[in-house]
């Protein structure tokens, strides 16, 4: 199994909306909001929050086949939209679920006989970057395989990772947000272009100058591990995490979302404590995690309901999954990744 290189992130950006009347999505469409796209052969699931045990509205959907892997496969995130839930970690859920290319297709062929009008892949979708995403060009299938061959779950391990979740459940009363496709650019290429960045050059100004430091002087190399040293200049509020945050979103504040498995997440403020020591392993394979995404904090605003506005306050959210990407061949239930929630410590700055 391979992943993208560590210092290649891709950056997740709102595409316009996903009319139903229009579109019609699938487990490869990445998306903001609407009802899930589970693969074929995937229970249908509502998960609860852990918190107070309230139905979750769902958040993102993200395809995300790996490289060296004949499988599909999917990232849902669902969090709780009461407020008394928000900014904790029990109160968000991330869903994997994998299926192999072959009975995806046998599924497809015998549910959908007539797919009258799938949902267009936007120029910068995330599955038209073939090298990107694993995908062979116009196909729409994963190239390699993930691994099978992991310890098979024993009952307990299903009745825990199912826990919490209500198969084939009505979907009356679940939230649902206003949907949205997903497209994609890779970060790099930020860097070359200059359309609407004004906004973001002058944000930054006005933080340097009500800060009394320019953001540069706070912010770590790019290089280094997880012990990486920050400048000793600190802003008037003392968060230079913060500062490092601003100055790296700087080329694209706009960005919803920031995927790079394998990779190192950005973090809006300080830990409190060590992060592998937060980290708990796979609930499926007890293997280790690593980070694959995050949502930031320009998707807050593009949470909506028709009924009301945004409810849903984070700063960040970064997702952690299994590292071997641990799937038992056949299965039809979702394998749980961890949530990690931070608030935003200046909130203002994004509106």
């Amino acid at each position: 199994m391979a992943s993208p290189p560590q210092d290649f992130t891709l950056i997740g950006l709102c595409d316009g909306d996903l009319d139903p009347n229009r579109h019609r999505s699938s487990y490869q469409t990445n998306k903001v909001g609407g009802h899930p796209d589970w693969l074929p052969g995937i229970s249908r699931q509502c998960p609860r929050c852990g918190c107070c045990g309230a139905p979750l509205a769902h958040v993102v959907q993200v395809y995300c086949p790996l490289d060296a892997s004949p499988s599909h496969r999917n990232l849902h995130l669902f969090a709780c939209l009461r407020a008394e839930c928000s900014g904790r970690a029990e109160s968000w859920r991330a869903l994997r679920s994998q299926a192999l290319d072959a009975r995806v297709t046998a599924a497809t062929t015998a549910t959908m006989p007539a797919p009258a009008q799938e949902a267009p892949l936007p120029l910068t979708a995330w599955c038209d970057a073939a090298d990107d995403w694993g995908m062979e060009e116009g196909v729409g299938k994963s190239r390699c395989t993930l691994q099978t061959d992991g310890p098979a779950l024993s009952e307990q391990d299903v009745s825990s990772g199912l826990q919490g979740l209500c198969l084939e459940e009505s979907q009356e009363g679940v939230p649902v947000f206003r949907s949205f496709f997903i497209g994609v650019v890779e970060e790099s290429d930020l860097r070359g272009e200059d359309d609407d960045l004004t906004r973001a050059r002058e944000l930054l100004r006005q933080y340097e100058r009500r800060e009394g430091v320019a953001a540069g002087q706070l912010c770590s190399s790019e290089g280094g591990d997880s012990g990486e040293k920050y400048e000793k200049t600190r802003a008037r509020h003392g968060d230079a995490v913060f500062s490092r945050f601003m100055k790296k979103i700087s080329w694209c504040p706009q960005q919803i979302l920031r995927y790079c498995r394998g990779g190192k997440p950005l973090f809006i403020s300080e830990l409190s404590s060590n992060l592998d020591q937060m980290l708990s392993t796979c609930g499926s394979c007890g293997g280790s995690r690593t980070f694959e995404l995050q949502l930031m904090p320009a998707l807050v605003s593009m949470l909506q309901r028709e009924d009301c506005s945004a409810e849903l306050e984070f700063g960040t959210v970064l997702v952690y999954t299994c590292t071997n990407s641990c799937w038992t061949l056949g299965s039809g239930s979702t394998v749980e990744e961890l949530c990690f929630v931070q608030m935003d410590p200046d909130q203002q700055l994004f509106k």
